[in-house]
Order: C-alpha cells, then structure tokens, then sequence
C-alpha cells in the first residue's frame, strides 16, 4: 500500500523535479505551452498515462497555460505515486517542447 512521504522525502524527491513545487499536500507545476492546441494534446496524453496508472492529476487549462498537481487524494497528501505522475508529465512536456 502506497503511504504518504515525510517532508524530508519530498524535499528529496523534488531535486530531480526542479519545475515542481510543494504547495501543502499535493506537487504542483505550470507549464506555458506554445499554443492551446500544443496545451491539450499534453492533458490527452497525461491523460492516457493517468488512466493506465489509475492515478490522475488535477489539471487546469487556461488557454495555452497548464497548472498540474499531484496528490494521493485516499492519503491525504502526497505519495511515491505522485513523484512517479510528475516524472511522467515531466517527459510528456519536454517531448512536446522540444
């Protein structure tokens, strides 16, 4: 069973997430996408990942412009799995800017 990370674990975990923060119980990152098009096919994809995972980030879009986070919502916080969703939003985003 997947159990919520110490302060100490998610300080560790984001210094191989430098685009994420800590924002109270959930990991959060905005990403500024080229156009709106180029924003939704990121949330198509991260959607696809979340749904093979079964753990799905909150995502809100505002035109071209992505807020993320990732929290364990049955925990209370944030767990492994929510480290492991931010990797993988990390490389949906950096295969589509570059």
């Amino acid at each position: 069973m997947t159990e919520l990370l110490t302060d100490t674990q998610v300080a560790e975990a984001l210094e191989h997430l430098p685009e994420w923060r800590q924002d109270g119980a959930q990991l959060s990152r905005t990403v500024e996408f080229a156009s709106f098009p180029q924003a939704i096919q990121a949330v198509n994809r991260i959607a696809e990942i979340a749904e093979t995972e079964n753990h799905h980030p909150d995502m809100d879009i505002r035109w071209r412009t992505v807020v993320f986070h990732c929290s364990t919502h049955s925990k209370g916080g944030i767990t492994a799995n929510d480290t492991s969703l931010a990797q993988e939003i990390d490389n949906v985003v950096d295969a589509l800017k570059s």
